[in-house]
């Protein structure tokens, strides 16, 4: 079993925190009501827009939901 992800928190209504793993390319994100996803084969590029996005909400909505493969935790 692999240890769990660090994330680190963001401010947001939507996303609560960000995690990252660059050896395998995976993004996890925690909802604020609590839900957490992987998303697969994520550039880190488009993790560090997220970490530095105004609205990571926005950018999530943008640059991630229906881009990426993942599942729920």
């Amino acid at each position: 079993m692999l240890p769990a992800m660090q994330r680190h928190r963001v401010v947001s209504t939507t996303v609560a925190s960000v995690g990252y793993d660059d050896r395998t390319a995976v993004l996890q994100i925690e909802f604020v009501q609590g839900q957490v996803y992987e998303y697969f084969m994520v550039p880190a590029s488009v993790f560090h827009g997220l970490m530095k996005a105004a609205s990571p909400g926005r950018f999530f909505g943008e640059f991630i939901r229906d881009k990426f493969r993942f599942r729920a935790l």
